[in-house]
């Protein structure tokens, strides 16, 4: 015990030198550590609660704020289209929150990382996705594009009986979790898709958009621009009808500063037209099947135009959109139909319709036809009930 007595000595010296160990960081016994009772271990002595971490030396929190989350959109299939849709609402910064659903849950979360590490490069909104469709709670806008890929040669019309079994299921889940949202279908055949999203919703007509024909347009408007070496914004046209095959040029309202090139050439678009100016619808009809054979698919063009849909619903910018929603009424058409025609569109979704003098005869020329392409009310109705 020579030791103990040798402490005691020191510490009595100490004392009548006024020096505390303490002071200097030092115990004369190692549960004076940090000053923890003698019962504890002194490895205990910090409780981890207690620690700070670089989080709360850089921020001092001087109140308790709730996110309030606005335009939030959720895209439903993160393929070519999904994502080509994706990163064009992130461009335009469109939304601050941004929801992804997939069946495919190791493509989905690679894209999603993919996107989220480009925040440092854009005004990025919060980027989640999930297989559940919960991810898709209190949704301004719903862009769905999932379903079975158009293959190489396949008709749009023969996607319907596969894509409309895929619908049941998943409109059902946008109901319940975003009952006030609008709705976009992207997802072809989209007009026949529109009609059976807007039967098993029972959402109100003007909240189901269809991308319908604004890419038909964009790209005729294009092509219009290329023919006469003008840029596409200044070539003002419009495709309407059925998007793809059966589509109608309006070539009476084709015009470039406000001068009707039918003034020009009164043949303009039909088959006695000596320029053939015809030709050029027929590009646009064909352009997505061109497209398909070379890449495999069609994404690009198709995300832009469905994000300036959703930006003219979130800004309520009500401009006049060739956009699928149901004709009936209109145009002479008795069936409960979804095609393109010029609407404006806003933050209720479609508000109201431009009646197209011209278009009225075109329509009710091409109507007797669309039954042929399964277009009908009746195979709609078809397709709903089969299993």
């Amino acid at each position: 015990m020579a030791w103990a007595a040798g402490i005691l000595r020191a510490s009595k010296r100490v004392g009548a030198a006024r020096v505390d160990f303490r002071d200097q960081g030092i115990a004369l016994w190692p549960s004076r550590v940090l000053g923890v009772p003698r019962n504890r271990a002194w490895w205990n002595a910090t409780p981890a609660s207690t620690m700070s971490t670089v989080k709360d030396k850089l921020i001092k929190r001087i109140s308790s704020e709730e996110p309030v989350l606005h335009n939030k959109v959720s895209i439903i299939g993160t393929g070519s289209v999904g994502m080509a849709c994706a990163i064009s609402v992130i461009a335009k910064g469109l939304a601050n929150e941004l929801a992804l659903v997939d069946s495919n849950e190791a493509k989905m979360k690679g894209e999603t990382m993919d996107l989220q590490h480009g925040s440092v490069f854009m005004k990025m909104p919060k980027i989640v996705c999930s297989k559940d469709f919960h991810v898709t709670a209190n949704s301004e806008v719903v862009i769905v594009t999932a379903g079975a890929r158009q293959a190489k040669d396949e008709t749009r019309l023969n996607l319907v009986q596969r894509n409309v079994t895929i619908f049941k299921v998943m409109i059902a889940n946008i109901v319940k979790h975003s009952p006030h949202c609008k709705v976009i279908i992207v997802s072809n055949p989209v007009d026949i898709l529109t009609y059976v999203t807007w039967k098993l919703s029972g959402f109100p007509k003007n909240r189901i958009i269809g991308s319908g024909c604004t890419l038909d347009t964009a790209r005729f408007r294009f092509m219009l621009g290329e023919r006469l070496g003008i840029h596409s914004e200044s070539c003002h046209g419009w495709v309407l009808g059925e998007h793809g095959d059966s589509s109608v040029a309006v070539w009476s309202g084709v015009n470039i500063a406000g001068m009707p090139l039918k003034e020009l050439n009164s043949e303009l678009g039909t088959s006695k037209d000596p320029e053939q100016w015809g030709n050029v619808h027929k590009d646009v009809i064909a352009s997505a099947y061109n497209i398909i054979k070379m890449k495999g698919y069609t994404s690009w063009a198709i995300g832009l135009s469905v994000a300036d849909i959703a930006e003219s619903i979130l800004r309520n910018l009500r401009k006049t959109l060739p956009v699928s929603t149901n004709v009936k009424g209109l145009y002479g058409i008795k069936e409960e139909v979804f095609l393109s025609v010029p609407c404006i569109v806003g933050e209720n979704g479609i508000s109201d319709i431009i009646k197209m003098k011209d278009f009225r005869s075109k329509m009710q020329s091409i109507f007797p036809a669309i039954p042929k392409n399964s277009e009908s009310a009746a195979t709609w109705e078809e397709a709903l009930s089969s299993k």
